[in-house]
């Protein structure tokens, strides 16, 4: 029986250096999400019932919705935003032509994130703020607990809010396709 030594069990980490997408492909299968911001590794846990009950209802719609030159995907899938940037949203649309099997070719159209505890400043800020630089054109936010989403469109390189529904209230999109949504019909 051979003896593993802590440094060899993590020898495929990067030391002083950054993070890029070339680790991340590296690391072990081992059921955690792992993403990347600005090369800096996040690992969150496994989100519970409600967060998972609003990413499926959420990818439902979106998926019922889709033009057939589109399709809409759930986590775990990544989206590469540069070297040092790869994020999992919790839901994506994409042109179909943009997908191979293990890769997005291209930015998706939309990103939806489902708040939880644990990510909710992540997706408020950081992950925002990647998505605009990047140029993804259309980012929501979906609250569960309150229940409530919140809808940006890119417009001359910034994200600029362009709708927001609180519970029974509805809110109709344009982009990346025609759709109403209504936050208390995301939740259980």
């Amino acid at each position: 029986m051979s003896h593993m030594t802590a440094e060899s069990r993590v020898e495929w980490l990067p030391h002083g250096r950054a993070f890029t997408r070339a680790d991340l492909d590296a690391m072990p299968d081992d059921g955690n999400r792992y993403e990347l911001i600005d090369g800096a590794l996040i690992v969150t846990p496994a989100p519970y019932r409600r967060h998972q009950a609003a990413v499926t209802q959420v990818w439902l719609r979106l998926y019922q919705a889709c033009p057939a030159a589109m399709q809409a995907l759930v986590a775990p899938f990544d989206v590469t935003l540069s070297p040092d940037t790869v994020v999992q949203p919790d839901v994506l649309v994409a042109a179909r032509s943009a997908f191979d099997d293990q890769v997005l070719k291209d930015l998706p159209l939309l990103v939806v994130e489902v708040l939880s505890p644990s990510t909710r400043h992540l997706d408020l800020a950081f992950k925002r703020a990647r998505y605009e630089a990047a140029g993804c054109p259309s980012y929501w936010v979906v609250d569960p607990l309150e229940p409530s989403i919140v809808c940006w469109e890119l417009r001359d390189g910034r994200y600029e809010e362009v709708a927001r529904a609180i519970g029974s209230q509805a809110v109709t999109l344009s982009s990346p396709f025609a759709i109403t949504l209504v936050p208390a019909e995301l939740t259980d």
